[in-house]
């Protein structure tokens, strides 16, 4: 299986999420576990370039809000 790569770009009014499909199940993973019923509100996941995305890509926040 291919190791997942994610990149992340955009513009003032536009944001891309492009990945491989590895990348796609690790985003999906991500998510499900904010969806998660023992997490509080609030709780969020840090996505860097060059760290969890791949180099150039801008930093990513995916963020539990009750609120919304």
């Amino acid at each position: 299986m291919d190791d997942p790569r994610i990149k992340v770009y955009g513009s003032a009014t536009e944001i891309t999420i492009a990945a491989n499909a590895a990348g796609l199940r690790d985003l999906a993973e991500r998510l499900m576990g904010l969806a998660d019923p023992e997490l509080r509100d609030g709780y969020h996941e840090h996505l860097e370039g060059g760290i969890n995305l791949a180099e150039g890509s801008v930093s990513l926040i995916l963020a539990r809000d009750e609120a919304l």
